[in-house]
Protein backbone atom coordinates (compact mmCIF):
# COMPACT_ATOMS: atom_id res chain seq x y z
CA UNK A 1 0.00 0.00 0.00
CA UNK A 2 1.50 3.54 -0.68
CA UNK A 3 2.24 5.93 1.69
CA UNK A 4 -0.70 8.40 2.56
CA UNK A 5 -0.06 11.78 1.29
CA UNK A 6 0.96 13.12 4.60
CA UNK A 7 2.64 10.15 6.24
CA UNK A 8 3.78 9.88 10.07
CA UNK A 9 6.99 7.99 10.91
CA UNK A 10 8.56 7.51 15.04
CA UNK A 11 11.90 7.40 15.25
CA UNK A 12 13.22 6.29 18.91
CA UNK A 13 16.10 7.46 20.35
CA UNK A 14 16.18 10.71 17.86
CA UNK A 15 17.75 13.25 20.19
CA UNK A 16 21.24 12.72 18.72
CA UNK A 17 23.22 11.44 16.34
CA UNK A 18 22.00 8.59 13.97
CA UNK A 19 18.18 8.53 15.24
CA UNK A 20 18.09 12.35 14.86
CA UNK A 21 19.24 12.22 11.12
CA UNK A 22 17.00 10.21 10.55
CA UNK A 23 14.38 12.00 11.80
CA UNK A 24 15.71 15.09 9.84
CA UNK A 25 15.87 12.71 6.71
CA UNK A 26 11.99 11.50 6.89
CA UNK A 27 11.10 14.88 7.57
CA UNK A 28 12.33 16.75 4.69
CA UNK A 29 10.16 13.47 2.87
CA UNK A 30 7.44 15.14 3.59
CA UNK A 31 6.92 13.24 7.11
CA UNK A 32 5.50 14.26 10.63
CA UNK A 33 7.74 12.87 12.53
CA UNK A 34 7.76 11.71 16.35
CA UNK A 35 11.12 11.66 18.43
CA UNK A 36 11.16 9.45 20.88
CA UNK A 37 14.30 9.50 24.19
CA UNK A 38 15.28 10.08 27.14
CA UNK A 39 17.24 13.47 27.20
CA UNK A 40 14.66 16.29 27.29
CA UNK A 41 17.34 18.75 26.38
CA UNK A 42 18.42 17.45 23.57
CA UNK A 43 15.34 16.03 22.48
CA UNK A 44 13.66 19.73 22.88
CA UNK A 45 16.37 20.95 20.31
CA UNK A 46 16.49 18.40 17.74
CA UNK A 47 12.62 18.07 17.71
CA UNK A 48 12.70 22.18 16.98
CA UNK A 49 15.39 21.53 14.13
CA UNK A 50 13.40 18.28 12.81
CA UNK A 51 10.12 20.91 12.51
CA UNK A 52 11.80 23.40 10.45
CA UNK A 53 12.84 20.44 7.97
CA UNK A 54 9.04 18.77 7.29
CA UNK A 55 5.14 19.67 8.38
CA UNK A 56 5.57 18.74 11.95
CA UNK A 57 7.94 17.12 14.69
CA UNK A 58 6.52 15.98 18.23
CA UNK A 59 8.80 15.25 21.15
CA UNK A 60 7.94 11.90 23.14
CA UNK A 61 9.78 11.38 26.25
CA UNK A 62 10.49 8.36 27.57
CA UNK A 63 12.35 4.64 27.82
CA UNK A 64 11.95 2.61 25.33
CA UNK A 65 12.52 -0.52 27.53
CA UNK A 66 9.36 0.65 29.72
CA UNK A 67 6.01 -1.54 28.04
CA UNK A 68 3.05 0.72 29.54
CA UNK A 69 4.96 3.95 29.18
CA UNK A 70 5.64 2.74 25.08
CA UNK A 71 2.25 2.58 24.31
CA UNK A 72 0.97 5.85 26.29
CA UNK A 73 3.28 7.33 23.96
CA UNK A 74 2.21 5.94 20.96
CA UNK A 75 -1.25 6.16 21.57
CA UNK A 76 -0.54 10.03 21.50
CA UNK A 77 1.00 9.95 18.26
CA UNK A 78 -1.93 8.46 16.86
CA UNK A 79 -4.04 10.38 18.73
CA UNK A 80 -2.55 13.59 17.66
CA UNK A 81 -2.21 12.47 13.41
CA UNK A 82 -4.56 9.62 13.51
CA UNK A 83 -2.02 7.05 12.36
CA UNK A 84 1.20 5.63 12.02
CA UNK A 85 3.24 4.52 8.91
CA UNK A 86 6.71 4.22 9.46
CA UNK A 87 8.65 3.20 12.94
CA UNK A 88 12.29 3.88 12.95
CA UNK A 89 13.46 1.35 16.05
CA UNK A 90 16.65 3.31 16.38
CA UNK A 91 17.47 3.48 20.29
CA UNK A 92 19.63 1.86 21.84
CA UNK A 93 22.80 1.73 24.13
CA UNK A 94 26.35 0.62 24.33
CA UNK A 95 28.26 -1.89 26.48
CA UNK A 96 31.56 -2.12 27.05
CA UNK A 97 31.84 -5.18 29.22
CA UNK A 98 32.90 -8.51 28.52
CA UNK A 99 31.77 -11.22 30.41
CA UNK A 100 33.71 -11.37 33.13
CA UNK A 101 33.43 -8.01 34.19
CA UNK A 102 29.76 -7.36 32.92
CA UNK A 103 26.42 -7.64 35.81
CA UNK A 104 23.68 -9.27 35.46
CA UNK A 105 21.99 -5.85 35.89
CA UNK A 106 24.08 -4.60 33.26
CA UNK A 107 23.20 -6.87 30.72
CA UNK A 108 19.50 -7.30 31.46
CA UNK A 109 19.49 -3.60 30.80
CA UNK A 110 21.40 -3.46 27.14
CA UNK A 111 18.94 -6.75 26.35
CA UNK A 112 16.01 -4.30 28.03
CA UNK A 113 17.00 -1.46 25.49
CA UNK A 114 18.81 -3.00 22.69
CA UNK A 115 15.80 -5.84 22.11
CA UNK A 116 13.09 -5.74 24.32
CA UNK A 117 12.45 -1.82 23.76
CA UNK A 118 11.83 -2.92 19.58
CA UNK A 119 9.52 -4.92 20.65
CA UNK A 120 7.71 -2.63 22.56
CA UNK A 121 7.44 -0.16 19.69
CA UNK A 122 6.49 -2.72 17.29
CA UNK A 123 3.73 -3.97 19.60
CA UNK A 124 2.08 -0.48 19.94
CA UNK A 125 2.09 0.06 16.26
CA UNK A 126 1.57 -3.04 14.62
CA UNK A 127 -2.18 -3.58 15.16
CA UNK A 128 -2.52 -0.19 13.65
CA UNK A 129 -1.00 -0.83 10.71
CA UNK A 130 -2.39 -3.88 9.76
CA UNK A 131 -5.71 -2.04 10.30
CA UNK A 132 -4.76 0.73 7.91
CA UNK A 133 -3.23 -1.78 5.43
CA UNK A 134 0.14 -0.09 5.42
CA UNK A 135 3.29 0.26 7.41
CA UNK A 136 6.69 -0.34 7.43
CA UNK A 137 8.84 -0.55 10.16
CA UNK A 138 12.24 -0.25 10.28
CA UNK A 139 15.24 -1.59 12.94
CA UNK A 140 18.41 -1.02 13.49
CA UNK A 141 20.46 -3.92 14.39
CA UNK A 142 24.24 -3.52 14.26
CA UNK A 143 27.51 -5.46 12.11
CA UNK A 144 28.28 -6.57 15.60
CA UNK A 145 25.25 -9.50 15.27
CA UNK A 146 27.50 -11.24 12.67
CA UNK A 147 30.86 -10.24 14.07
CA UNK A 148 30.73 -10.41 17.74
CA UNK A 149 32.59 -7.15 17.56
CA UNK A 150 35.85 -5.94 17.10
CA UNK A 151 38.23 -5.98 19.73
CA UNK A 152 38.43 -2.64 19.40
CA UNK A 153 34.40 -2.08 19.65
CA UNK A 154 32.41 0.14 21.46
CA UNK A 155 29.94 -2.67 22.85
CA UNK A 156 31.43 -6.34 23.52
CA UNK A 157 28.90 -9.28 23.53
CA UNK A 158 26.06 -8.64 25.57
CA UNK A 159 25.27 -5.64 23.13
CA UNK A 160 25.80 -7.99 19.91
CA UNK A 161 23.83 -10.34 21.47
CA UNK A 162 20.95 -8.12 21.78
CA UNK A 163 21.27 -6.93 18.09
CA UNK A 164 21.39 -10.19 16.32
CA UNK A 165 18.24 -10.62 18.31
CA UNK A 166 16.67 -7.81 16.66
CA UNK A 167 17.60 -9.48 13.65
CA UNK A 168 15.78 -12.48 14.27
CA UNK A 169 12.50 -10.19 15.55
CA UNK A 170 12.83 -8.52 11.97
CA UNK A 171 13.13 -11.57 10.16
CA UNK A 172 10.07 -13.12 12.21
CA UNK A 173 7.64 -9.94 12.08
CA UNK A 174 8.47 -9.60 8.44
CA UNK A 175 6.69 -12.74 7.89
CA UNK A 176 3.60 -12.14 10.67
CA UNK A 177 3.05 -9.33 9.15
CA UNK A 178 2.76 -9.46 5.85
CA UNK A 179 1.66 -8.29 3.28
CA UNK A 180 0.91 -5.22 4.33
CA UNK A 181 3.48 -4.47 6.67
CA UNK A 182 7.32 -4.48 5.76
CA UNK A 183 10.05 -5.18 8.63
CA UNK A 184 13.74 -4.40 7.66
CA UNK A 185 16.78 -3.84 9.64
CA UNK A 186 19.67 -1.97 9.09
CA UNK A 187 23.64 -2.76 10.29
CA UNK A 188 25.49 -0.13 10.66
CA UNK A 189 29.49 -0.47 10.56
CA UNK A 190 31.84 2.09 11.92
CA UNK A 191 29.62 5.26 12.33
CA UNK A 192 31.42 8.65 13.72
CA UNK A 193 28.64 9.87 16.32
CA UNK A 194 29.50 11.50 19.70
CA UNK A 195 28.97 8.20 21.07
CA UNK A 196 32.20 6.96 18.57
CA UNK A 197 34.05 9.83 17.93
CA UNK A 198 37.00 9.50 20.95
CA UNK A 199 37.54 5.74 20.00
CA UNK A 200 37.77 6.51 16.16
CA UNK A 201 40.01 9.42 16.94
CA UNK A 202 42.18 7.21 18.31
CA UNK A 203 42.41 4.80 15.38
CA UNK A 204 41.04 6.21 12.55
CA UNK A 205 43.92 5.96 9.84
CA UNK A 206 44.02 2.12 11.02
CA UNK A 207 39.92 1.47 11.34
CA UNK A 208 39.59 3.84 7.56
CA UNK A 209 41.98 1.24 6.06
CA UNK A 210 39.72 -2.00 6.91
CA UNK A 211 37.12 -0.23 4.86
CA UNK A 212 36.93 -0.85 0.89
CA UNK A 213 34.83 3.22 0.38
CA UNK A 214 38.09 4.45 2.78
CA UNK A 215 36.06 6.68 5.07
CA UNK A 216 34.80 6.81 8.20
CA UNK A 217 30.73 6.16 7.91
CA UNK A 218 28.46 9.38 8.77
CA UNK A 219 24.88 9.25 10.56
CA UNK A 220 23.86 10.55 7.32
CA UNK A 221 24.51 7.37 5.36
CA UNK A 222 22.49 5.60 7.71
CA UNK A 223 19.55 8.32 7.42
CA UNK A 224 19.14 7.73 3.46
CA UNK A 225 18.67 4.27 3.63
CA UNK A 226 15.96 4.31 6.36
CA UNK A 227 14.45 7.03 3.96
CA UNK A 228 14.78 4.73 0.90
CA UNK A 229 13.53 1.95 3.10
CA UNK A 230 10.28 4.38 4.12
CA UNK A 231 9.30 5.38 1.20
CA UNK A 232 10.71 3.29 -2.02
CA UNK A 233 7.55 2.76 -4.16
CA UNK A 234 6.93 0.12 -5.41
CA UNK A 235 8.51 -1.72 -2.23
CA UNK A 236 9.00 -5.32 -2.19
CA UNK A 237 11.31 -5.02 0.07
CA UNK A 238 10.75 -6.97 3.56
CA UNK A 239 12.82 -9.57 5.92
CA UNK A 240 15.82 -7.77 4.88
CA UNK A 241 19.26 -7.52 6.79
CA UNK A 242 20.95 -4.05 5.22
CA UNK A 243 24.57 -3.46 6.28
CA UNK A 244 25.79 -0.14 5.81
CA UNK A 245 29.57 -0.19 6.57
CA UNK A 246 31.63 0.91 3.28
CA UNK A 247 32.55 -2.67 1.98
CA UNK A 248 34.48 -3.42 5.62
CA UNK A 249 32.81 -7.04 6.56
CA UNK A 250 32.37 -8.06 3.17
CA UNK A 251 32.58 -11.85 3.25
Amino acid sequence: MPLPDDPVAIVTGAARGIGRACAEELAKKGFRVALADLDSDDLDEATQAVGGFGPGALALRGDVADFDQVQVLAGSVAARWGRVDVLVNNAGISQPKNLLEITEAEFDRTIAVNLKGHFNWCKAVAAGMVEQKGGRIINMSSVSAGTGGAPSAVSKFAYAASKAGVQGLTRALAKELAPHVTVNAICPGSIETNLTRALIDARREAITGTIPLARIGTPLDIAVVVAFLATVEPNFITGEIIDVDGGQWVN
